[in-house]
This record gives C-alpha cells, structure tokens and sequence, in this order.
C-alpha cells in the first residue's frame, strides 16, 4: 500500500515538471515552447521570427503541424523540432495541475481523519441508557409446584403470554 501511494506521488510530481519543447493549453489559447530561439512555421510558412515560443487562439484551422527552426549553440547546422497541435481547449475551462491536485487529496484525507477522530473521541465516553430492572418475583416455599395435570389444549395464561407481532394466530374466514 506504502509503495502505490508513493507512486502516485511520483506521477503527479513528474506531471508538474516543465520542460522545453511541449505544448501546453490555457483556456482558449495553445503554447509551443522551442527549446532556443528560432523561427516558427506552419505547412511551410513562416508564422513567427526570433521567438523561443508561439502563442495562438487554438481554433480547427490552427491545429496541425508545426515546427521551430533554430540554430544549434555550438555550429552552424539548423536543428527542425516539430510540433503537432490538436487538443480541446475552452475559454471558461480552469487548468489543474498535478500539484493542487495532489494538495486537493492531502487536504481531504487529512479533514477526514480529523472528523473521524473527533466522532470517536466525541462517542466514546457515552454509555447507552441502562435497561430498566424487572422486578424479582418473591421466593416461593415449599419446594417445586405440583405436576400440572391440564390438556395440552389449555388457554395460555395472558401474564406469560408473549406480545410479539407474530405470537398470534389470526384466524381468517
């Protein structure tokens, strides 16, 4: 159990991280993120200069592919990194991230604990109502009753008569 909640951690800490050359959405709007500075193309022409990254309202004629042309720091050789974009984007949409989720969870988890504690705690020292003492019957003496010679057909008494619900025979017709 230790080790998937680990994991988990893991996964939404690896999700938060940033790096260069990725896309990323915000509302109604796309980023494209070069890893240096270059030049920016879509299906062979140029939509930007001199940018290390590329804003646009992502709408269907938007999406597709792209790339960045820029120079390696080291030569002259011109480095391509491609981009394709097609995703779903809203304007009224909220972004989350891996972090406020993961702190979402932690709060939730911890308010629970807090709150089952506390009923515990709250319920514990309570003692349900004591059932009441029947009274005792006084000793009879003498020794044990006399053998009952009645018919095995005999009317119950009513004070040893139970009142359960299905303790009575009704009798239809």
């Amino acid at each position: 159990m230790a080790f998937q909640a680990a994991l988990a951690v893991l996964f939404l800490c690896v999700a938060t991280a940033k790096d260069t050359g990725m896309v990323t959405f915000s509302g109604a709007e796309f980023e494209m993120t070069c890893p240096l500075e270059g030049t920016w193309h879509k299906n062979g022409k140029e939509v930007g200069r001199n940018m290390d990254s590329y804003k646009n309202t992502y709408k269907s004629e938007t999406r597709g592919l792209y790339h960045c042309t820029y120079k390696e720091p080291d030569g002259d050789k011109d480095v391509k990194y491609y981009f394709y974009v097609k995703g779903k984007a809203c304007a009224n949409c909220v972004e989350l991230d891996g972090l406020t989720f993961l702190l979402a969870i932690t709060v939730d988890v911890v308010a629970t604990m807090t709150l089952m504690i506390f009923i515990y705690k709250c319920t514990k020292n309570k003692s349900s109502a004591k059932p009441t003492q029947t009274p005792k019957l006084p000793a009879r003496s003498g020794g044990h009753a006399p053998p009952s010679t009645s018919s095995p057909y005999e009317q119950l008494n009513p004070r040893t008569r139970s009142d359960d619900p299905y303790s009575v025979v009704n009798r239809m017709g």
